[in-house]
């Protein structure tokens, strides 16, 4: 009988688990940048009363980010006392509710509310992911762990921006919010009849699996029982204390106010300032994402492989960088487009790098306080993007002069991370 035991083959449950992130994250983005696609609506414009008024369109986006970010902070470590499965579906019932008032609103204002749902409910959601990963991906493959699961906020909006841009066309743009409203059914579904919150929770995880999982674990970080269940005064001293989590809250910072700076104004900029047709806009908008789906890939690959995390995030960030100035800089439509791509697609291809180092830097137990403080620090700061650059729009009537606060925030980034890759992280 114990013969049979050792050579049992090892369950794969935790590829489940990594694909339900994936199409948990996948699903979140759509939700998300779906406002993106309005901002170069017309008929969206004029019933929201914002036509012609970039600062208000931008807001669209900001509200959202502020709100998210001040969930990250405040409402994610409850993830580290329920555990993450129960938050998660706790945040896609808010992310239901938040997407439905938003296809009914009729006003600009019912519009925002609904954002600022969205954001409750996405802010206390995505820290819970890193959780999952440290409780069930072994630390040898963590880096392709990640950037599967992340890979899904590049291959949702790659897909959502071409395809609600056909339904606007045909359905109108309240039908993009029923599609969203259906498709964000699929999560919870998921998450709450096929995952646990540990493997050893899992019925569907057999004794081979569980003790390759436990096997690959990082030694304990401290002296507290796991079990223990710690106030949140304390987990934020055990975080106060790491000098490199507060550079990787730095260089996470930069990434987000890029990111969200691009994503928001990537429709319309293509739209308005390159002079791309409605019908070119869509599929052209897409390309940041596909050329972010293999940039991130390679880099979860590497990753494992070279087994740090900062080389990649300096080199992602010197890449990014360069592309989006030459964005602005170069002439002709389609080669600016291409640099768009590039830009986007290296400014957040070491995305996973960034969490996978953060679940070495921190202990398990106050991860999801460590991942929420991070996110939410860096999307709160990342929701004045879309608002700077409307504000720059306005300021001097180009759209290429708000990507120059994003240069900037790239540069701050590379010094950031310099520093990380000379302590060999």
């Amino acid at each position: 009988m114990q013969e049979n035991v050792l050579e049992e083959k090892p369950t794969r449950r935790r590829f489940l688990m990594i694909f339900v992130l994936f199409i948990g994250i996948a699903v979140a983005f759509v939700d998300r940048v779906n406002v993106s696609v309005l901002a170069a609506n017309d008929p969206f414009l004029m019933e929201m009363g914002i036509k012609g008024q970039p600062v208000q369109i931008g807001l669209m986006m900001s509200a959202f980010l502020a709100v998210y970010g001040l969930a990250n902070i405040t409402l994610a470590p409850l993830g580290d006392l329920i555990g993450p499965r129960k938050m998660m579906c706790i945040c896609i019932v808010l992310m239901l509710i938040s997407i439905f008032l938003s296809g009914i609103a009729t006003t600009f204002m019912v519009l925002i509310i609904g954002r600022m749902i969205l954001g409750i409910g996405e802010g206390m959601y995505y820290p819970q992911q890193s959780v999952y990963v440290r409780h069930w991906i072994p630390v040898q493959e963590r880096g392709r762990a990640n950037a599967s699961w992340i890979i899904g906020q590049s291959v949702a909006p790659a897909i959502a921006m071409p395809l609600l841009t056909a339904i606007i066309a045909h359905y109108g743009w309240r039908a993009n919010f029923y599609l969203c409203f259906v498709l964000t059914l699929i999560p919870l579904w998921l998450f709450w009849f096929h995952t646990t919150d540990k493997p050893q929770q899992s019925k569907k995880v057999n004794k081979a699996e569980l003790t390759y999982i436990e096997a690959g674990m990082e030694e304990k970080q401290d002296n507290t029982n796991d079990k223990e269940k710690l106030s949140l005064i304390h987990r934020l001293k055990i975080i106060s204390k790491n000098p490199h989590y507060w550079f990787l809250v730095v260089w996470y910072m930069c990434l987000q106010f890029n990111y969200w700076g691009l994503v928001s104004w990537i429709p319309a900029y293509l739209k308005v300032a390159k002079g791309f047709s409605w019908a070119e806009m869509g599929w052209i908008a897409s390309l940041p994402f596909i050329v972010n789906i293999f940039t991130k890939a390679i880099n979860g690959f590497i990753n494992d492989k070279i087994g740090r995390c900062a080389p990649l995030l300096l080199v992602s960030m010197i890449l990014g960088t360069f592309f989006m100035y030459t964005t602005t800089a170069i002439a002709g439509k389609y080669p600016s487009a291409i640099c768009l791509a590039l830009a986007v697609g290296f400014n957040s291809m070491a995305t996973s790098s960034a969490w996978t180092l953060l679940q070495g830097l921190v202990p398990s137990k106050v991860l999801s306080t460590a991942g929420g403080t991070m996110n939410g620090i860096s999307t709160g700061f990342s929701a004045l993007s879309p608002v700077i650059i409307g504000f720059f729009i306005s300021l001097f009537g180009s759209y290429d002069s708000g990507l120059y606060c994003l240069v900037a925030a790239g540069l701050l980034a590379i010094c950031v991370s310099s520093f990380l890759t000379i302590k060999k992280y």
